[in-house]
């Protein structure tokens, strides 16, 4: 059984004021997925009771979604999460980035956050995102020196699908944008909304909340497994 590092936002507002904080179903679905196979601790840079995005708890009222909300070991988790500055990469064999738009103003330039990513990355552990939690990536460097994402094929919520939501302007850089302009192979799926996940050696991201439970099955895929 391996060890799985999830990484929260502690941002609780947008630019405008508007709520952000990390996204339900983003964390839900993998964590169901790997859990029953992994230990897994929670993380944020100011660690304990990370913000939830509260409309995303009205969307998404699955019977695993309501569970998580229940689930007395989920909320251990949180109350105690580690600041990213408490944690080592040494002690984990996988890191997993939930979005909200959060992530993008915290994750994206935290120093602990991006040392931290960077250190997974280079040691080859699987090194991952959904959605806006793919910013945590766009600041993190391999061994020379270049962005992680620098011509590997990566994935984010799209310019199209935070255009329809008329939320460009609650955070400081487009996703998408980002990720090209470092060099990323920027993939998405065909149609808005639609799940997509892309493997590129250690790096697996997932594009929207569709692509929350795929992504985790991708991390679980990579990862040695026991029942």
């Amino acid at each position: 059984m391996g060890r799985i590092l999830f990484v929260f936002t502690s941002t609780a507002q947008t630019l405008t004021g508007a709520q952000a904080g990390w996204y339900l179903p983003e964390a839900v679905y993998p964590y169901y997925v790997l859990s029953p196979h992994h230990d897994i601790d929670f993380a944020a840079p100011k660690g304990p009771n990370p913000p939830m995005d509260e409309s995303s708890r009205e969307l998404f009222q699955d019977d695993e979604c309501v569970r998580f909300l229940n689930d007395e070991i989920v909320k251990n988790k949180l109350d105690n999460a580690f600041k990213l500055s408490e944690v080592s990469a040494q002690d984990y064999d996988a890191i997993f980035h939930i979005g909200g738009y959060g992530p993008v103003l915290d994750l994206a330039s935290d120093s602990a956050g991006i040392k931290l990513v960077s250190d997974f990355y280079r040691a080859g552990k699987v090194t991952s995102a959904v959605c806006h939690g793919s910013a945590a990536l766009v600041n993190a460097t391999d061994a020379s020196g270049k962005p992680i994402v620098q011509g590997k094929a990566v994935t984010g919520f799209s310019n199209a699908e935070k255009e329809q939501v008329s939320q460009a302007k609650e955070t400081p850089f487009l996703l998408e944008d980002k990720i090209k302009s470092l060099g990323g192979l920027y993939e998405k799926a065909p149609e808005l909304w639609g799940a997509k996940v892309v493997v590129s050696g250690n790096l697996i991201t997932g594009q929207n909340p569709a692509s929350a439970r795929g992504v985790g099955e991708a991390i679980l895929q990579a990862l040695p497994r026991t029942q």
